[in-house]
């Protein structure tokens, strides 16, 4: 199959270094930034506005309806389309757009070669950085795609967003139960912050019996091996689910010196250190644990909170996981912008809600109906993902046609 350069047949346009002293908090346009281009869509999660006084000279910058966008700093090489309800908008610095130049060039076909795997993880190998990586446009521009004929191109695509239609439906399903869940918690409980049902409320230390941070291990990276203890890092800890992609283990040495972190069935983990800027930011992460005894361990990313016997865990998780509570983590933790930390006596005066026992279990039964048809969509949006992603890997080798 014929290969080009991206710069061939496309324009890409590096975004403008907006002051953020003068964002407005309406009459504006939203300014897109690297926390808004995600892995296949942008977000507006935190939206900045920019006054449309301001904007005059700066047509170069604005974005249409279905522009390619890219992330250059951070998660490098994301790509999304624009969508029609953000205008009007314009991109900030590191973010690129990327535009077909040429006739011979669907920009539907680019897209998804774009949001692949092969290319996403090729940015990353080509990018520079220790605490940040960042990729250059020069790197993109000379970045070559496969490009067979318009007709293939037209037909890939067409393929593709069916696969994608199939992803994104299983992605809202998932969203829709996370939705009712909050939903539920709230028409039950209340704003666990606020308490407007003012119900009595416990330090988390009160109910714990134990909050203690892992360790990493002396040696770090070269000391995990193939199969032994599950080793838990902040990658693998999200919001109300554990990662096992990417898990790493240590051997029963290394864990029986890290006693005091090793894992009980029931733990709820969370996140220390990382940002704190988005609803999945890293920071304040909590999922619980629910392997064996002493079958798991923590590193020093991460907190370990085991609550007390009479205690509904649940409960507990879903407080931490609530929207409100992301509003009151962002308020507690300290450090810059890029990494933030939430310190152990934070989490030992976290406010957690006591209302009666009876309300809890009622509230957990009802969860665990909606997790069950919760992990039914997860199953199906993994299979999904696997047929989308297969699909891409077909296509830009040149056997999907």
């Amino acid at each position: 199959m014929q290969k080009v350069k991206i710069s061939e047949v496309c324009k890409i346009t590096n975004g403008y270094a907006f002051k953020s002293d003068n964002y407005v908090t309406n009459d504006g346009a939203r300014v897109i930034r690297i926390t808004n281009v995600q892995k296949g869509k942008i977000v507006d999660n935190d939206p900045k506005l920019y006054p449309y006084s301001e904007l005059s000279n700066l047509d170069n910058y604005k974005i249409d309806e279905n522009d390619i966008l890219m992330s250059l700093t951070g998660n490098v090489g994301r790509v999304g389309k624009f969508p029609k309800e953000l205008l009007p908008a314009y991109i900030n610095q590191r973010v690129c757009r990327i535009k077909p130049k040429s006739d011979n060039l669907s920009d539907n076909y680019l897209y998804h070669f774009l949001n692949s795997d092969i290319f996403e993880n090729d940015a990353i190998r080509n990018s520079a950085g220790a605490a940040q990586l960042n990729l250059s446009t020069n790197w993109v521009l000379d970045y070559e795609i496969p490009l067979p004929d318009l007709p293939t191109q037209q037909k890939i695509a067409a393929i593709l967003d069916k696969a994608d239609e199939l992803r994104q439906y299983n992605q809202q399903l998932i969203e829709k139960y996370d939705a009712l869940t909050q939903s539920l918690f709230l028409e039950m409980f209340g704003d666990p912050i606020n308490n407007p049902k003012k119900w009595k409320v416990n330090k988390l230390k009160e109910i714990s019996t134990k909050i203690h941070s892992g360790n990493t291990p002396k040696g770090g990276s070269e000391v995990y091996v193939d199969k032994g203890i599950t080793f838990f890092r902040s990658q693998n800890v999200w919001k109300n689910k554990l990662v096992y992609e990417d898990i790493a283990f240590i051997d029963q040495l290394t864990h029986d010196k890290m006693l005091k972190s090793s894992l009980k069935h029931g733990d709820i983990l969370m996140t220390k250190t990382g940002r704190i800027n988005t609803e999945n930011s890293s920071l304040g992460r909590a999922a619980m644990y629910l392997g064996e005894d002493d079958k798991a361990n923590i590193n020093g990313h991460v907190y370990l909170i085991r609550l007390k016997k009479d205690i509904i865990n649940e409960f507990v998780l879903h407080i931490l996981t609530t929207k409100e509570y992301r509003g009151y983590i962002r308020s507690v933790c300290v450090g810059g912008i890029d990494k933030r930390q939430l310190n152990k006596e934070h989490i030992e005066e976290f406010p957690i809600l006591n209302p009666p026992i009876e309300l809890q279990n009622q509230f957990a039964e009802r969860i665990q109906v909606i997790e069950t048809q919760k992990q039914k969509a997860q199953e199906a949006l993994a299979k999904s993902e696997a047929l989308f992603q297969g699909l891409l890997q077909q296509a830009f080798k040149g056997e999907l046609h």
